[in-house]
């Protein structure tokens, strides 16, 4: 299998999640599902439960806040879902009982470096994400900054990918292809 890497973006319920499973469904049989979540709470565990059980027993599910690349799944077809979330979990560290927010670039550099050693395996990647700095710009200094890594991120992503799609209301929109000249 040649290593392949699609990201899916777009806004918050687009469809983002489902045309990925369908995606992965339509190249394999038994397709990867890696949720980054983190569960805060009883009404996102119930939101996980539904997940899974729409996706049913021919998924092999990984639940990983971050060290993706513990996992080999070379030669598999993989969800990531979703690099927001990942992305979080590398913004806000939780060591022992106390929270620590590295800075912008501490936190960027760290996930592109777990990105790039997860996807050296040949695999086909298609990664999740939410592309928010399409609104306004938050008054929230905290939110403007996760804006800042979550964007940088993407365009990371973006740069290595194979193909982009991005959802709008349900519609999936290719904005770059295998066949674009890569720059």
């Amino acid at each position: 299998m040649k290593k392949r890497i699609i990201m899916i973006t777009g806004g918050q319920r687009s469809g983002k999640s489902q045309y990925a499973e369908k995606l992965a469904l339509s190249l394999s049989n038994s397709p990867v599902y890696m949720a980054t979540a983190h569960v805060w709470d009883d009404e996102f565990r119930k939101r996980v439960e539904i997940h899974q059980r729409r996706r049913g027993d021919q998924w092999t599910n990984i639940e990983e806040e971050k060290e993706l690349s513990r996992h080999n799944i070379s030669g598999r077809v993989a969800v990531i879902d979703c690099i927001t979330l990942w992305c979080t979990n590398f913004f806000f560290s939780r060591s022992k009982a106390e929270w620590e927010q590295p800075s912008v670039e501490e936190a960027l550099a760290a996930i592109q470096s777990e990105f790039d050693r997860f996807t050296a395996q040949d695999a086909t990647f298609i990664f999740v994400t939410n592309e928010i700095g399409s609104g306004g710009v938050s008054d929230n200094s905290i939110q403007r900054r996760f804006t800042d890594l979550e964007g940088w991120m993407n365009q990371y992503v973006a740069s290595r990918a194979d193909e982009v799609v991005l959802m709008v209301s349900g519609i999936p929109v290719v904005i770059k292809s295998d066949n674009d000249d890569k720059v």
